[in-house]
C-alpha cells in the first residue's frame, strides 16, 4: 500500500513583516517581538465572586485563550485577586479604573499585568513614579489603555473629539511619564468603536512607539456587528504587521470573543490552523444538502485538535479539486459521494453513509498524526465558496 503523506496543505505566506516591537512577558505569555499574537478575552463575573470567575477562566482557557483580563472596581474585588491570580492557568490581567490604589493591590496580589485607563484615574500623573517603582519591583507590565470613550478632558477640548491623534497623543504622553522613571515594561491600546478611526490611530501610535500593541475595537456590539468590525479593523492592521495581542470586545459570552479572535488569527496565517471544515456555500448545482452534511461532519468531529483540512463539497464542479486539496474530502452527486485521502479516491460510498465514513477516515488520520507527533490548537470552520 503506498503510504500517505500526512499533515497541513501549502498555505500563503504571511501578508507581511512583523512591526519590530519591543518584547515583555506576561506572566508566561510572550507579548511583543517575535512572539505570536495572542488572543485575550475578560470575564463578565463579579471579581469578587472567586469561583464564578475561575470557571468562567477555565472556560476560556479550555477556549484557547492565552491572556485574560478580570475587572476590579471595588475592595471586595481587590482582595480577590490573589486567589485568582494564583489559581488561573493562564496569566491575569487585572482592568483598573478611577482608583489608584487597585493599581497598587493588583501588582501586589501578583496578577501578570495590570491595565489602566489614564483617562479616568484621579490624578494619574501624579501616581506615576509610584506605579512605576511598585511595578518594576514585582516585574510587572502595564498596559496603557485609552478609550474614546474616556478619554482625559484636556485632550478633548484639544481636538474636539476622540480623533486618532488624540488617542495616540494620551497614549504616548503617559507612556513619557513611565519612561521619565526608566520604566519602560509597557504595551498599549488605543481602542475606538470606529474601525476607521481606531485603525488610523492604530498606524500613527505604530509609527511613533516601539511599544507591543494590544488591538481592539471598543464596544464592538453584538456577536455578529462585533464580529465585523473586529475582523476588518483587525485584518488591516495585521496585514500591515500591526499588532502583537487582540481582544474582540462582543456582547457575547467571552467564549465566542476567543473563537472570533483565533479565526481571525488562523485565516492570516498568524496562528497554525487546527480543523478546518472548508465546505461550500451551496448553489442550484448542488445534488445534496451541503448545510446539513457540513453540520454534521463539522459536529462529529467537533474536539479534534490535529491539523486536519476536511472538504465537504456538494457538486462536481468545484468538488472533485477542493477535495483534492484538502487531506480528506467527498465531492457528493447523484446519490453517492467519492472519498478523497491527500487527493487520491479511496473510495465510492452511498450519500447515507458519506457523514460517517468521513468521521472514520478522519479519526483513523488523526490517530496517525497523533502517533507522529503532529498537534495543533482549537479546531474552527472555514467556508470555501
Amino acid at each position: 500500500m503506498t503510504a500517505i503523506s500526512l499533515g497541513m496543505p501549502s498555505v500563503p505566506t504571511k501578508l507581511a513583516e512583523r512591526r519590530k516591537s519591543r518584547q515583555i512577558q506576561v506572566g508566561s505569555v510572550a507579548v511583543g517581538g517575535d512572539a505570536p499574537v495572542s488572543v485575550q478575552s475578560m470575564t463578565t463575573t463579579r471579581t469578587s465572586d472567586i469561583g464564578a470567575t475561575l470557571q468562567q477562566i477555565a472556560e476560556l482557557t479550555a477556549s484557547g485563550c492565552q491572556i485574560v483580563r478580570v475587572a476590579c472596581p471595588t475592595q471586595d474585588d481587590a482582595d480577590a485577586l490573589p486567589v485568582i491570580a494564583r489559581k488561573s492557568q493562564i496569566p491575569v490581567i487585572a482592568d483598573i479604573h478611577f482608583q489608584p490604589k487597585y493599581v497598587f493591590a493588583a501588582i501586589e496580589a501578583g496578577c501578570a499585568a495590570v491595565r489602566v485607563n489614564p483617562g479616568n484615574i484621579k490624578q494619574f500623573d501624579d501616581k506615576v513614579k509610584e506605579i512605576a517603582k511598585a511595578a518594576s519591583d514585582h516585574g510587572t507590565p502595564i498596559r496603557i489603555g485609552v478609550n474614546a470613550g474616556s478619554l482625559d478632558r484636556r485632550l478633548l477640548q484639544k481636538y474636539g473629539k476622540a480623533t486618532p491623534e488624540a488617542l495616540v497623543e494620551s497614549a504616548l504622553w503617559e507612556a513619557s511619564l513611565f519612561e521619565e522613571h526608566g520604566f519602560r515594561d509597557i504595551k498599549i491600546s488605543v481602542k475606538h468603536n470606529d474601525p476607521v478611526v481606531m485603525v488610523n490611530a492604530y498606524r500613527q501610535l505604530a509609527a511613533q512607539c516601539d511599544y507591543p500593541l494590544h488591538l481592539g475595537v471598543t464596544e464592538a456590539g453584538p456577536a455578529f456587528q462585533g464580529t465585523i468590525k473586529s475582523a476588518v479593523a483587525f485584518g488591516a492592521l495585521l496585514s500591515e504587521g500591526i499588532g502583537d495581542t487582540i481582544r474582540v470586545s462582543l456582547s457575547a459570552p467571552p467564549v465566542e470573543e476567543i473563537k472570533v479572535g483565533t479565526q481571525i488569527l488562523e485565516s492570516l496565517n498568524l496562528r497554525q490552523r487546527g480543523l478546518e471544515i472548508v465546505s461550500c456555500p451551496s448553489c442550484g448545482r448542488a445534488q445534496v444538502d451541503v448545510y446539513k452534511l457540513a453540520e454534521e461532519v463539522t459536529a462529529g468531529l467537533t474536539g479534534m485538535e490535529v491539523p486536519l483540512r476536511v472538504a465537504v463539497m456538494g457538486c462536481v464542479v468545484n468538488g472533485p479539486g477542493e477535495a483534492r486539496e484538502a487531506d480528506l474530502g467527498v465531492a457528493s452527486g447523484n446519490g453517492k459521494g467519492q472519498i478523497f485521502v491527500k487527493g487520491e479516491v479511496i473510495k465510492t460510498v452511498p450519500e447515507s453513509k458519506i457523514v460517517e465514513t468521513l468521521i472514520e477516515e478522519a479519526m483513523k488520520i488523526a490517530e496517525q498524526m497523533e502517533a507522529e507527533g503532529v498537534t495543533s490548537g482549537e479546531p474552527t470552520v472555514a467556508v470555501a465558496g
